[in-house]
């Protein structure tokens, strides 16, 4: 019997789903017909559809990408709301509990890297003060609503995090290995995204007179504090670029793509630990 079929020919039978024999459903898929239970139902935009009318017409009609394989119609920067949101969300945390301990705990110091990696990472969603939340949160906020539809969700995160690395590395690779002075912010990875915008833009056939005015007002900002880590910006605009090349050359081929990621993560992360043995 085909899953459409149904379960009882008798006229005056109770509708019944064809999925699970044993529920009655007076609710049918509006492109089949059949009846449809509550957990087989599916919101189409007029009504309801079956699981099985649903994945027979993914199959019919497979879903568009980018050339940078993104799934068209992906406009809602989800990631990058997250992003902004545990950032917000620490920083809200730590100013309320007038502690350091958030800072203690994740903050990156070049003297307890080589014990805590973590803190490559983890240190980039801490700030400071309020200008400093609020600079990277924005260019975050811009740049995110850009590139993730851009490069989707998975690609997009990789790219803020990856650069993250790099830009703690670099910090580590330019500073002494002794020194215990905490750095946190954004900023790496977001130098990262700026990097990543440049090269996709130029790949795409886009100009970038725009994005260089903004990266020349945010690499002004370690004169105005001259407390900004402006060695994780480096690091993190280079990152950035390297993996925007890598999205770019791969085509949308998620083999390429994650391989070609892969490799530049590593080389970070073996520069990190080349600082640490070779001191």
């Amino acid at each position: 019997m085909s899953e459409h079929a149904s379960y009882d020919n008798r006229a005056d039978a109770p509708p019944v789903c064809p999925r699970h024999p044993d529920r009655i459903s007076y609710v049918r898929c509006q492109r089949c017909g059949q009846p449809t239970c509550p957990e087989c139902q599916r919101p189409a935009a007029v009504g309801v559809q079956c699981v099985s009318c649903v994945a027979q017409s993914a199959r019919e009609h497979p879903r568009t990408r980018t050339v940078l394989g993104a799934p068209t119609g992906g406009d809602r920067p989800l990631v990058t709301m997250v992003i902004v949101a545990i950032c917000v969300g620490v920083w809200v945390a730590e100013y309320l509990s007038r502690s350091s301990w958030l800072f203690q705990t994740f903050a990156l110091a070049p003297a307890i890297g080589e014990r805590e990696p973590w803190r490559f990472v983890t240190s980039a969603f801490l700030h400071g003060p309020l200008m400093h939340i609020l600079f990277n949160m924005f260019a975050l906020w811009m740049l995110g609503g850009y590139l993730e539809p851009m490069l989707g969700r998975l690609r997009f995160a990789l790219l803020y995090l990856i650069s993250a690395l790099g830009g703690g590395v670099a910090y580590v690779l330019m500073t002494p290995l002794d020194s215990r002075v905490g750095v946190v912010g954004a900023s790496g990875a977001v130098f990262g995204l700026f990097g990543a915008v440049i090269v996709l833009n130029r790949s795409l056939g886009r100009g970038t007179q725009g994005i260089w005015i903004n990266l020349a007002i945010n690499a002004l900002l370690p004169i105005l504090y001259p407390n900004i880590a402006w060695q994780a910006h480096v690091g993190g605009f280079v990152t950035g670029m390297l993996l925007a090349w890598v999205f770019a050359r791969s085509k949308g081929k998620a083999t390429l793509t994650y391989a070609g990621a892969a490799g530049v993560t590593a080389a970070v992360a073996l520069a990190g630990a080349a600082r640490y043995l070779i001191g």
